[in-house]
């Protein structure tokens, strides 16, 4: 089959001359002639990619997230502990991100460590470093030394309030300490509710002098058990940290009144130790994501909008069926060359993801749309609307859902089902408005 490509180009053409809106159901301000002139150059630069197959990110990508890395220097914590510590948790606490997306994202490092680069590796705010091998009998930590030691900024010691076999985590500690001397370590004493079964934290939060003074001495309403296991901490690792921030990460489920006890504590404490620059990229996390976002989305959406106009063309083909078998090999190139752009592979769990939550919408309305065909000079304008509604809504569906795992969180079945209906609906409504006389480009 021919494509009718000069079609859409001539319809970008138009776009570009009448100065339309660009984006399907939002409302513009006037742009600058440069602007527009860049946007509309990123639109047919997109749909000259889908032409040619070309599924790699756009160009100026890289470039742009470059650019956000070197202005946004990424702090680098070394979490030294045993296994069930208290370093997913304090990840979780950090980062706002969920237990699952966390591990999923830490990838192996050495034969014995992983990293977890907050949100995505291709433009880390946050990197993590653990070293789980801590836990082995004979544990070398030389290889992790070689591979951590030349980036990590800070070392975040986790040790359970009542657990005191520590000696493979100290020694460790004394190897990684002799390394960089000048480089800050934190030790927090985690899980404290352990040591104090069925009895609430203290409160206000007592600890406060050990952030500033790791032997300073424990305030006596400080339930007796729980002073002596900090205490018992504290000597164990003598001279090997700079702070100590006894803290207890827990779930809201858990049922604890404070379920981040201390955990403002160990960010304070964190910001005091970090260089500057990187200090601000801890207290400017949120507003660093959102450019990063930003980013993504300025570079996604041209891509969207290309695979929706050539949706709205096979969707206009006035033969009924024909385009069930050309949409779905656009949105699926749309989807990859989405996937791409946000660092993201399209797995085939995602895949199952995403249809489970708009794939029953989209089937009813192509059937919708293939019936319509056999009614003369309605069914191209049907066919095209619902085409390009579609491809658009899932596009944007995409955008959503990427986004939302690059901060942390997997969007739910009714939040994307939601999503989707809604970039329908105002995506349906616009296309009709540019389309009065029909559904073709």
């Amino acid at each position: 089959m021919i494509w009718p490509f000069s079609a859409i180009r001539d319809r970008f053409r138009t776009i570009r001359e009448r100065n339309e809106r660009i984006t399907i159901g939002r409302e513009h301000p006037r742009r600058e002639s440069g602007q527009v002139g860049g946007t509309m150059s990123r639109l047919w630069d997109a749909l000259k990619r889908t032409v040619t197959g070309d599924s790699g990110p756009p160009p100026d990508l890289e470039a742009t997230l470059n650019e956000l890395r070197h202005q946004t220097p990424a702090p680098v914590f070394w979490l030294l502990g045993k296994t069930q510590s208290g370093k997913t948790s304090m990840v979780r606490f950090l980062t706002n991100a969920d237990d699952a997306v966390i591990g999923s994202g830490f990838r192996p490092c050495t034969r014995t460590s992983r990293l977890y680069q907050f949100p995505t590796p291709d433009a880390p705010l946050l990197t993590f470093l653990d070293t789980r091998g801590v836990d082995e009998p004979g544990y070398d930590p030389t290889e992790d030394i070689a591979a951590f030691d030349p980036s990590a900024h800070v070392v975040i010691v986790t040790v359970k309030a009542t657990d005191f076999a520590q000696g493979n985590v100290r020694h460790a500690l004394e190897r990684i300490r002799e390394a960089s001397r000048s480089r800050p370590v934190v030790l927090t004493v985690t899980c404290l509710h352990e040591a104090i079964p069925r009895q609430p934290h203290p409160t206000p939060y007592p600890f406060n002098e050990l952030v500033t003074n790791p032997n300073a001495p424990i305030p006596e309403h400080v339930p007796q058990h729980l002073r002596e296991c900090i205490d018992e901490h504290r000597r164990a690792f003598a001279g090997l940290f700079d702070v100590c921030v006894p803290i207890d990460l827990t779930k809201p489920e858990d049922g604890f009144p404070e379920p981040n006890y201390g955990g403002e504590e160990l960010k304070q404490a964190l910001l005091n130790v970090l260089p500057a620059a990187y200090r601000q990229t801890l207290l400017r996390l949120k507003e660093a994501t959102d450019a990063l976002k930003d980013a993504h989305l300025r570079h996604a959406i041209p891509i969207v909008l290309g695979y929706t106009s050539m949706a709205g063309t096979a969707g206009a083909v006035p033969i009924p069926f024909v385009d069930m078998v050309l949409l779905p090999g656009i949105q699926a190139k749309m989807a990859h060359h989405l996937a791409r752009i946000y660092g993201q592979p399209m797995t085939l769990e995602r895949l199952k993801e995403l249809g489970a939550a708009v794939g029953v919408g989209m089937v009813s309305r192509q059937l919708v749309r293939q019936a319509a065909k056999f009614i003369p000079f309605v069914g191209s304008a049907v066919g095209a609307t619902v085409a390009a509604a579609s491809t658009y809504a899932l596009g944007r569906a995409l955008c959503y859902y990427f986004e939302a795992v690059c901060e942390g969180h997997v969007p739910t079945p009714d939040a994307l089902r939601k999503f989707y209906h809604e970039q329908y609906t105002a995506a349906e409504k616009q296309w009709k408005v540019d389309h009065p006389k029909g559904g073709k480009v």
